[in-house]
């Protein structure tokens, strides 16, 4: 499937909801964290998958500021996991020459959590193939929030008036600046929704929905998306005659 792919016509950036974990585990009669622990394999799957293709972001939405809501034992083995991963995947990482970045409040996340992923960025942060973002303790209203918090406080200062705030004014406040907007986002499971993931920057993102659940996500159906995404005419508001060359 992926000789099928062009590669002159690849999104630079694909951001995906991991869904179905818990599902999964269900299914197998296991607990929710057994689907957490027999996803890292989907997760290396789509680093690998986008950066053997040229994919330069790749946004994972791995955790969000509603799942503080769920049972604390469960929020303990995801945190625990992620740094067990982290560690863990670590060598693979460097290999690939991927570097990793992080959007959310991560400050929110357990020390030991927040610490090793500050260290993974600063280790990855001369690396020059794809770059993985991990959104932790993430939801797109609390970015939006974060950034009118940012503005507010520069039109307070005087550094800024409500007269020059633009759509590149809060695209500069937000957790990805610097980011390219994401032309494909992918959600697993089946679920038709985006779940207070990336609001801002989906607005002309195209949407691919798999039924597949997370854990058994492979390359071949991030290529598959890819390879729908192709097919698609992106027009921005434009007629399709504008946008045909």
């Amino acid at each position: 499937m992926k000789e099928n792919i062009d590669r002159n016509n690849l999104p630079k950036h694909i951001a995906i909801i991991m869904d179905g974990n818990g599902r999964w585990a269900k299914k197998q009669g296991a607990m929710r964290i057994f689907g957490h622990r027999n996803a890292i394999q989907a997760v290396r799957d789509a680093i690998e998958g986008a950066g053997e293709i040229g994919i330069q972001h790749l946004t994972l939405f791995s955790f969000s500021t509603e799942n503080w809501s769920r049972p604390q034992d469960e929020i303990q083995a995801l945190m625990q996991l992620l740094v067990e991963t982290i560690v863990s995947e670590m060598p693979r990482v460097m290999k690939n020459n991927v570097r990793l970045n992080t959007i959310g409040d991560i400050k929110s996340l357990p020390t030991s959590t927040y610490e090793k992923l500050v260290e993974a960025v600063h280790q990855t942060s001369t690396n020059t193939g794809l770059t993985v973002h991990f959104a932790l303790s993430y939801s797109g209203q609390w970015e939006l929030t974060e950034a009118a918090k940012r503005i507010a406080q520069k039109v307070s200062e005087g550094k800024l008036s409500p007269e020059e705030i633009t759509n590149a004014t809060v695209a500069d406040h937000l957790d990805t600046a610097g980011i390219p907007d994401p032309e494909l986002m992918i959600r697993t499971s089946g679920e038709f929704r985006i779940s207070n993931f990336l609001l801002w920057q989906l607005a002309y993102t195209e949407l691919y929905f798999s039924d597949v659940l997370w854990p058994d996500f492979r390359k071949e159906h991030l290529f598959a998306a890819i390879e729908d995404y192709q097919k698609r005419e992106r027009r921005f508001g434009k007629t399709g005659e504008q946008v045909k060359p």
